[in-house]
This record gives structure tokens, sequence and C-alpha cells, in this order.
């Protein structure tokens, strides 16, 4: 009886063991599962994610404040678009993915897309900013490693109509420019609308003006501005040439140059207005009044001469007239 007593004792150990050693072999695997499943995690998928799609998490997507005129017309919103990124390590045949893409989106460049697809990453913007009609295009593709990003961009409804005014943005949608650039930080905290004091009306009456003039003088620029005099409001301002916000990357610098706010002339002629209004206003001159114009005027040590002379007696009128 004691012997058998003695075996039953070591048999329950044994047993009592062995379950010890199940559970905690068991526990292990559990915790290495887990691990591993956080490794694959991090390491595969999590990386698989674009910055782009990362930062969105920290980065407002709600765009811009929209930009109008006096009476409440839109110059500048902000719509939804999508913008084309690609995973190089899942493209398969970069030479012929970059083919392709360049049929859907001519004016992408074929060689420096076969580069970008080359590149050990796993994220690589490919076009920013695509129309309804060509994200549908690129998804008939049918292409592995292409995704999109859900982004917003500025549109500019009037085009080229006080391009100069409200200016652009780039194509992150920070401000560069006029309008858009000196109010980059209200536009972009905003939840209304920002209403400037210029007159669409007026702004496309002056620009015509303008394009008239310099076609009949075959002027290389042109600039004007219309401004209220009660109150000194900008009702429109103008500089020619101008140019389309949507491609400034098309532009010339000197078509974005705005000549009525940058631009430093010298004023010349124009002040002999001046000069003869308050000449009539004092009374020093009168309209019948005659003026010795046929030689130069000497002052002191300098002789002021016509560029046009008439070498005449000049009445008031002609004398403002040449």
């Amino acid at each position: 009886m004691t012997a058998i007593r003695i075996e039953g004792d070591r048999k329950s150990a044994i047993e009592t063991g062995r379950n010890r050693l199940m559970v905690a072999g068991a526990l292990f695997v559990a915790a290495f599962g887990v691990i591993a499943v956080r490794m694959i995690d991090v390491s595969l998928i999590r990386m698989e994610e674009p910055a782009a799609r990362r930062a969105a998490d920290v980065r407002p997507s709600d765009g811009r404040a929209d930009i109008l005129d006096r009476n409440g017309a839109l110059m500048a919103t902000s719509v939804n678009a999508a913008s084309l990124y690609a995973n190089p390590r899942k493209i398969q045949d970069a030479r012929r993915a970059a083919r392709r893409l360049s049929d859907v989106l001519p004016d992408l460049d074929r060689t420096q897309v076969e580069k970008n697809l080359l590149l050990d990453r796993n994220f690589v913007w490919l076009r920013r900013h695509l129309t309804p009609r060509l994200k549908y295009e690129v998804n008939r593709l049918g292409i592995p490693g292409l995704d999109f990003q859900n982004e917003t961009r500025r549109i500019y409804p009037l085009g080229g109509l006080a391009a100069h005014v409200v200016g652009f943005t780039d194509v992150d949608g920070r401000g560069l420019s006029g309008v858009e650039s000196y109010f980059d930080k209200a536009l972009r905290s905003r939840d209304g609308k920002l209403a400037l004091s210029i007159d669409i009306r007026v702004q496309h009456a002056l620009e015509h003006e303008l394009r008239s003039a310099m076609d009949e003088y075959s002027a290389i620029g042109g600039a004007g501005i219309v401004m209220d005099a009660d109150s000194g409001e900008i009702l429109a301002m103008a500089s020619l040439p101008d140019f389309d916000p949507h491609r400034v990357d098309r532009t010339s610098a000197d078509s974005r140059f705005n000549r009525a706010s940058l631009g430093v002339y010298e004023m010349g002629l124009t002040f002999k207005i001046f000069t003869v209004a308050m000449a009539l206003e004092l009374g020093t001159a009168d309209l019948a009044d005659r003026v010795d114009a046929r030689k130069p005027l000497r002052i002191a040590r300098f002789m002021i001469r016509d560029d046009h002379a008439q070498e005449r007696w000049l009445s008031v009128p002609e004398v403002f007239t040449y």
C-alpha cells in the first residue's frame, strides 16, 4: 500500500508540472504572437500608408474661405479633388505603367514617371488635383500600386479677370500672390467668406478698355485703377498682360507682374494737368492767354526744351496739348 501511494504522488506531481509547462508555453506563444502581429502592422501595413494621408490627421482638410466681390460674386473657392500617388514597391513593370499613365495624362513626363516608379520607396506623388474624369481614366488602367489622396483645389471661376488682385495659391493651398497671399492666414482660419471692395463689372470694363488701348497703340503693357474718391475703396485694379491663375506654371514673370501696385513710373506729362488746373483756378492764366514758345527757356544754367517744339506763340489749350 505504501509503494502504491508514493507512485501516485509522483504521477500527480508530474501531471501538475506538465500542465504548468503547457500553460506557460501557451502564454509565451500568445505573447510572441502579439509581438509578431504588431511588428507586421508597423513594418508592412503602416509603412504602406502614405505620408500625405498621415499628415491629414493633423492638418485641416476643409480648404480656404471663399473670396467674393462687393456684390457677392464668387472670385475664388475651394473644391474637392483627387491626387494620384504610387507605391513603387508594388509596381511590377515601371516602364509599362509609365507609358500607360502618360497616355491618360499627356502632360506627365514619361521618363520622369518611370524614374519615380523605380524608386525604393513606399510613396511618391505622380499628379496633384485630378478632375473626376481623369481619376476615372486612371482607375480604368487597373495598375496595382496606384492610389488617390483626397485634397482640395483652389478654383477661380472668373479665370484671368482680376487675376492680379485675387492672386493664386500653390498646390498645397498656400497663398503666393495678391489677396490670397496678403490674407493667407485669415483665409485659412475663417469659416465665412472674404468680401473685397472690387466690383467685377467695373473690373471687366476697365480691362476691356485697357486691351483696346493696347491694341490701338501696340503697347507692351497697361495698368489702371478705378477708385471711389469719397471712400478710397478700390473698385477695379487691372494690369495687362494678365494670366490664368489655374496655370501659373505656364505664364511668364512679366504676366504675373502687377504694374498697378508694383510698377514704378515717372509721372511725366500727367503733372501738367495739375499745373494748368492750378493756373486757371488761381487766375494766373486764362484759356485765351498766349505763351511765347518760340525758343527754349533758360533757368539759371539750365536750358528747358520741348521734345516736340512748335517754335511759335501758343494758347493755354495748345500749351496743354503740346
